[in-house]
């Protein structure tokens, strides 16, 4: 049972594509652990608490506990990924706009693109011994194009060694909320630009130029159909226009906004707010067959500048990108 106590770690664990705690996980499963007092642990948590180590708390440790021994000084760049992946986490509405997450491990990739025509999105009945009617799912002729964001993590072992690890983790959870708008700012360009194969986005003009109706809602409603309208985009000005309006004044939907935060149109499309954005429009799209994330690898860090030098200079990075799957099912309204 105490099997994790005897694990050699080293830096050599990293580089391979998959986290630290993937491959301690495959050393020693959280399985072998139910029933125990270390049930509900996962196996890099378990490392934490073989070296005593308190990441979070008032009473957490210090950066330097990392350092005490070779062997937890190799658990540090795993802290700092999940420090940046809690931070993007939070900051993250990627979840909500796109419909598949694709892995790779090089940099080259090309997504399927499929194009139906109006007559192929209804499916019509098929005498007896005819063909059905097809659908056809095409290789793009682009490759994705993948964008690195990340920050430079610059500070010296001494300048942070006194520091708790509670409050290090909210710097490095800034850094991931940094990436995270950054990978949003690129999902919704594609969105609205296309990914290189010709399928910008289609725009839908409001019936007023310059002012904002619930029937321009209504027509990009009508227009996205077959599509489902499930989500909106807006910057932070037409926000206020869409908030003003008494369609989004009615007593559940302002419930919903002052209790959660959340806010739903009277479509019950999720409106997200997007500060990237600018000019009057709004994207609406179903984000159930709209944009497929491509992403490189986990998160990638400097791991031996990391353990070796102590936070001397490191960079954190996340490499993505997006590409449509069904051009049509977003469009931009625009007044």
């Amino acid at each position: 049972m105490a099997f994790y106590n005897t694990i050699k770690l080293e830096k050599g664990m990293y580089g391979n594509g998959r986290s630290l705690t993937d491959i301690l996980e495959e050393i020693d499963p959280s399985d072998n652990y139910k029933g125990s007092d270390l049930d509900g642990l996962d196996a890099y948590q378990r490392q934490l608490k073989r070296f005593d180590i308190k990441v979070g708390g008032a009473y957490s440790d210090k950066v330097q506990k990392f350092f005490e021994t070779s062997d937890s000084a190799a658990l540090f760049p795993e802290y700092v990924s999940r420090a940046v992946r809690q931070g993007m986490e939070s900051a993250d509405y990627l979840n909500d706009i796109i419909a598949a997450k694709t892995m790779i491990e090089g940099m080259d990739y090309r997504s399927v693109i499929s194009s139906p025509t109006e007559d192929e999105k209804s499916l019509k009945p098929t005498m007896e011994g005819a063909y059905l009617p097809q659908t056809n799912v095409r290789t793009s002729e682009n490759l994705v194009k993948l964008m690195k964001r990340g920050r430079m993590l610059v500070a010296s072992y001494e300048a942070v060694k006194y520091q708790r690890l509670d409050l290090f983790t909210v710097t490095l959870r800034q850094i991931g909320a940094y990436i995270a708008r950054e990978q949003l700012k690129d999902a919704v360009n594609v969105l609205i630009s296309g990914d290189g194969s010709g399928n910008a986005a289609e725009i839908v003009s409001a019936a007023d130029t310059g002012t904002l109706a619930y029937g321009d809602l209504l027509k990009l409603w009508g227009e996205l159909s077959p599509y489902e309208l499930n989500t909106l985009l807006a910057p932070t000005s037409v926000m206020k226009d869409l908030l003003g309006m008494s369609e989004m004044k009615d007593s559940q939907a302002g419930l919903n906004f002052q209790g959660t935060g959340k806010m739903i149109t009277p479509m019950g499309a999720s409106l997200l707010h997007i500060p990237s954005m600018s000019g009057t429009q709004i994207i609406g799209l179903d984000k159930n067959c709209a944009l497929e994330m491509v992403q490189s690898g986990n998160i990638c860090m400097d791991t031996d500048k990391l353990i070796d030098r102590q936070l001397e200079r490191a960079s954190i990075s996340c490499t993505a990108g997006f590409a449509k799957i069904f051009a049509d099912s977003a469009k931009i309204l625009q007044y």
